[in-house]
């Protein structure tokens, strides 16, 4: 069976490698080599992955030429460094079926990873794997459902059943732009339920917030030329019900150290804070109100009483 590839060893990447080498062989590429030594010695990913065992199919690189005897290779890699990545390994990449893991939006073109992947790598099998999931639970073997998005039916036909496995059930669509703006836009959501539980606001706040965020989510999708049954599915429903509600969630987690007035660590990566710049900054001609709070509080221009005031103060209208 010809390796499926995994570029990048953080925890994301490493729960997708552990599980797909527990069905076939994988090699999972990271870009420190001493990181690739430690992960092959101890057969662990302790900075990112604690307690994760990672399977004897599983091999550590830090040479992107490892890749090169891989079928598939799963980009693991966060949003805004996506297009640099791509770039840095064009070569190695090409004729690779690629398949986007992050979520997200860019922030200076305000693209989704497979609009990145198409500009970067013209011609590529391009896809996106995205859905309710966390790494923890992933590589402990826990089951979830994904969505596979990929615009070539037939490729995507491929692609499922090559990364299915024995607790990671996969979905297909067509339909990348709904998929794309589903997982990007459910981390916006995830910061302002955040921000909700962490101001002490409760959980009937938190899930009207949930459920208007939706319809926002379903607002600019669709303005945009998405299909309304992707974002009730996995990648857009059934994500923003897993992150809103869990502090394994960096969005939320975010969300509620804004609630309470609290700092958070700027070396963790959380997408949501670029994804609501990139879309608030963008003129889509829909209402986003929320999408506007959460930029309000992440740039310090709206207190948690402000934002709360002005979603409350708006005008009432039907559902």
């Amino acid at each position: 069976m010809t390796p499926v590839g995994v570029l990048g060893a953080g925890a994301f990447g490493t729960a997708l490698a552990i599980s797909m080498a527990r069905q076939g062989p994988v090699t999972l590429w990271a870009r420190d080599a001493g990181h690739a030594r430690d992960m092959a010695r101890t057969r662990e990913n302790p900075a990112r992955l604690p307690g994760a065992r990672l399977p004897d199919a599983l091999t550590p690189a830090a040479d992107i030429a490892a890749l090169a005897g891989c079928g598939p290779i799963l980009l693991a890699v966060p949003m805004q460094r996506l297009r640099q990545v791509l770039a840095d390994h064009r070569d190695r990449l090409a004729g690779h079926p690629l398949v986007a893991c992050c979520k997200g939006i860019e922030l200076q073109t305000g693209l989704g990873p497979l609009a990145v992947i198409a500009q970067v790598l013209p011609g590529a099998t391009a896809a996106l794997l995205t859905g309710p999931s966390f790494a923890a639970d992933i590589a402990r073997g826990l089951p979830t459902a994904l969505t596979l998005a990929c615009a070539d039916a037939d490729a995507g036909r491929a692609l499922q059943a090559r990364l299915s496995t024995a607790n990671l059930r996969l979905y297909r669509s067509t339909d990348t732009l709904g998929a794309e703006l589903g997982g990007a836009l459910k981390n916006v959501i995830a910061i302002a339920c955040g921000a909700v539980i962490g101001a002490g606001l409760g959980d009937s706040a938190r899930a009207a917030l949930m459920t208007r965020g939706y319809a926002e989510m379903q607002r600019l999708a669709l303005a945009r030329g998405a299909r309304p049954e992707t974002l009730a599915g996995l990648s857009g429903f059934g994500d923003l019900a897993l992150t809103c509600t869990s502090e394994l969630s960096r969005n939320y987690r975010l969300g509620l150290a804004l609630g309470r007035g609290e700092g958070f660590d700027p070396a963790i990566t959380v997408e949501g804070a670029a994804t609501a710049r990139a879309v608030a900054g963008a003129d889509h001609g829909v209402d986003l109100p929320i999408t506007d709070c959460v930029v309000g509080l992440l740039d310090g221009t709206l207190s948690m009483s402000g934002a709360t005031e002005t979603l409350l103060a708006r005008p009432l209208k039907e559902e």
